[in-house]
């Protein structure tokens, strides 16, 4: 098709593939339909490598595992009504997650707005509360400059989804091409650089400080900021918990790490919260799931908290110190600050404080019962965290797989952890693993799943067996729903309602794999373990599906059940930690 008419103008169609490819998109995940046909049909044309999925969700979840390996924005394509409604879970996940990422939506006909045309939806209305923005564009005028808004304002401030719904009239029309030179965006001035004067707030207060903790949340992540981290906290020699969704932020090696606070985290970094005299958060939103009950949380503890987005500073904790910038150049000030102080002779003693939490990390370890028969979930991340080393990128589902996946892998390096953190979405893993494939090619990559989790979304096996995208997949199978089951064991005195899956016999996942185009393995035994693992190491031109079918009845410990203090928290079932006689 040539794409100039005799007045130099192209249809909307060929504008859109033209602003994706200024915008620098290099991959697509999507599926055409009616409405967003005519971008098909450039597309094809297109330098950009479109990577047809088998749902939408899936494509959402790719675009999702894409921009959190790469720091770059993930760009998925879907037609209008179901195609549309089919991205708002990787949307509203993208928005809890601040992970960047573009939606390019086919609508009806301008025309047909708001008539129930044949797969016609109020996207833009369905979507406004779970993205950063959204736009209708039925202008073809409007294509290039909303384009480019677009990614801007996905990839800038606090990162998040952004959704782009276009007619098809607009994409059918004849226009000019005209890529912007700048943008005007009135009242979108994210903060960057924090306040000087907060900054010295901050130094002050960790300085008077005896017992404060680096709280680390994806915020840190998502700013790229880890190296900064590991400088303050060695400068300070504070210690450091990562949220869920800090993982690998700073490095579990690190004799200042706690592990991970929260539900299901260390007792450590639950103790290094709980004790603490000051909470140093940076790109974290004071969760429930790291909280616990609110009114308990570090109730001795003065807030400092730094954060790009303004509205989640004092949200859910009130804060001491508000910073708001980004978290990078928050590090940056603040270790500048505190060297000033130190070369001023102000420097903080955090020694005693250390060596208390590394006492109760050596005396409650993360730990798992080897059951008599069968095979212990958490062993097999044990192994695999072994075998493929930190250098690989993991991907998981939600579940007890996933706290597993958390807490028994060991992470050195930033954006090598991709999860559903804030939504929670089952179905998460195998998409996310071929989008973080797709754009870290040279990466291994290793999707954690659970048998429920998998059954969601492993028909996109077949997306990575015909595109080339090999990943590997664990499956942690236990025939269950394992945290519903586990809260069903702990407080609905084992009355498994509707969690078994029968997952050990229906279905074969070996033969599903296989009929998928994949290698397809199966491991009942520890003794099989490592072969497997380094079995599916040595094969890189095809995905690789392990069914791990380990015992149903391990569960997830240490937890905070919900609702609770952390000061609750339990690391064995009815075993309580006991380190309140020691004085600091």
């Amino acid at each position: 098709m040539s794409e100039q008419d005799a007045t130099g103008q192209i249809t909307g169609a060929q504008s859109l593939v033209k602003s994706l490819e200024a915008a620098g998109v290099e991959d697509i995940f999507g599926i055409p339909g009616g409405a967003i046909l005519p971008a098909y049909d450039p597309l094809f044309d297109s330098r950009i490598r479109h990577i047809l999925v088998r749902h939408e969700q899936a494509g959402g979840h790719a675009a999702q595992g894409y921009a959190a390996a790469s720091g770059k924005v993930g760009v998925c394509m879907a037609t209008s009504g179901p195609g549309a409604t089919n991205l708002v879970t990787p949307l509203a996940d993208a928005h809890m997650d601040s992970v960047p990422m573009v939606a390019v939506t086919g609508q009806v006909g301008a025309s047909l707005i708001g008539t129930d045309a044949f797969q016609e939806a109020d996207i833009r209305g369905i979507t406004m509360p779970i993205t950063k923005h959204n736009f209708l564009v039925t202008n073809p005028a409007d294509i290039p400059r909303t384009i480019a808004e677009a990614f801007h304002i996905a990839s800038t401030g606090r990162p998040g989804p952004v959704l782009v719904d276009v007619a098809k009239s607009a994409l059918e029309a004849r226009t000019d091409f005209v890529w912007p030179t700048e943008l005007v965006l009135p009242g979108y001035r994210p903060v960057t650089r924090p306040h000087s004067k907060q900054i010295r707030e901050a130094a002050k207060l960790i300085l008077e400080s005896r017992k404060p903790v680096l709280y680390v949340g994806g915020g840190v992540i998502r700013a790229r900021a880890a190296k900064e981290l590991r400088a303050l906290a060695e400068f300070t020699g504070m210690p450091v918990v990562t949220t869920l969704m800090a993982r690998g932020a700073f490095p579990d090696s690190h004799v200042q790490h706690m592990g991970m606070p929260g539900m299901h985290g260390t007792v450590s970094a639950v103790a290094a919260l709980q004790k603490s005299d000051l909470v140093i958060s940076l790109g974290a939103r004071f969760d429930d799931r790291v909280t616990g009950r609110l009114d308990s949380f570090a109730p001795g503890a003065k807030v400092i908290h730094a954060d790009i987005d303004p509205a989640e500073i004092g949200k859910n904790r009130h804060a001491d110190v508000p910073i708001v910038g980004d978290c990078k150049e928050v590090l940056i000030d603040l270790l500048a600050s505190l060297q000033g102080e130190e070369a001023a002779g102000n420097t903080g003693d955090f020694e005693a404080w250390v060596e208390f939490l590394s006492g109760v990390k050596k005396k409650y370890p993360l730990g798992y019962e080897t059951p008599a028969e069968g095979l212990a979930p958490q062993y097999v991340l044990e192994r695999l965290s072994s075998i493929a080393g930190p250098e690989a990128i993991y991907s998981s589902g939600v579940g007890q797989h996933q706290m597993w996946a958390a807490q028994f892998i060991g992470y050195e390096n930033p954006n090598t952890w991709l999860n559903s953190g804030g939504l929670g979405t089952m179905g998460y893993s195998v998409p996310a693993a071929m989008g973080a494939k797709v754009a870290m090619p040279d990466s291994t990559v290793w999707a954690v799943d659970g048998d429920g989790c998998f059954q969601m979304t492993n028909q996109e096996l077949a997306t990575c067996a015909i595109n080339d995208i090999p990943i590997k997949v664990a499956v942690i199978n236990n025939e269950s729903l394992g945290m519903v089951r586990q809260w069903q064991t702990l407080f609905y005195n084992q009355r498994y309602s509707n969690t078994d899956l029968h997952s050990k016999r229906i279905p074969d996942f070996v033969k599903l794999a296989e009929a998928y185009g994949c290698v397809g393995l199966s491991c009942d035994s520890p003794a099989e373990v490592d072969d497997m693992i380094k079995r599916a190491m040595e094969i890189d031109d095809q995905p690789v599906v392990i069914d791990f079918r380990v015992h149903r009845d391990a569960m997830v410990w240490p937890m905070v059940a919900a609702g609770t203090s952390n000061d609750d928290i339990k690391y064995a079932r009815d075993l309580a930690p006991d380190f309140d006689d020691v004085e600091l």
